[in-house]
């Protein structure tokens, strides 16, 4: 049985998890491959841009989220997907070096009309060391309740 079913998750709950270190490399390979503006690519171009120095993709930085989403909660649950991503906000910059963790709240959770699963609506805080947060996702996420024959 997975350990995280529909029931596990009570509006108001807050959780934190994940460390996940951003190195140069992956910055640079993550925009090379899907977000080659220069600001995410070579400090020196970077430097005169917005971020004013060299930082992580926003989409890279929901990338890194997914896999601390992951590895925390979904690899060990009832999970089953999510109809889309309501808001994602970019707060500041992530730099080379900062390592980051989630804040996870459970806005709300309603039980679908089929019985055997829910929705359950978070608000993701992506933190970096200083505990400053860096981008923030609203979204739901399909989970299979524990016992669907008792619903």
């Amino acid at each position: 049985m997975p350990r995280l079913s529909f029931e596990d998750f009570e509006p108001g709950a807050v959780t934190t998890y994940g460390s996940y270190l951003v190195t140069r490399e992956e910055i640079i390979a993550f925009a090379s491959q899907y977000d080659p503006q220069p600001m995410h690519l070579d400090e020196a171009a970077a430097a005169g841009t917005l971020l004013g120095g060299l930082g992580s993709s926003g989409w890279h930085t929901c990338s890194m989220l997914m896999r601390m989403l992951y590895d925390n909660v979904l690899a060990d649950s009832t999970g089953m997907g999510s109809g889309g991503i309501d808001e994602v906000k970019w707060k500041r910059p992530v730099r080379p070096g900062d390592r980051l963790s989630v804040r996870q709240t459970v806005l709300d959770a309603r039980p679908s009309s089929r019985g055997d699963r829910g929705y359950v609506r978070f608000r993701f805080e992506v933190l970096n060391q200083a505990g400053e947060v860096v981008m923030e996702q609203t979204n739901s996420i399909i989970f299979g309740v524990a016992r669907p024959e008792a619903a």
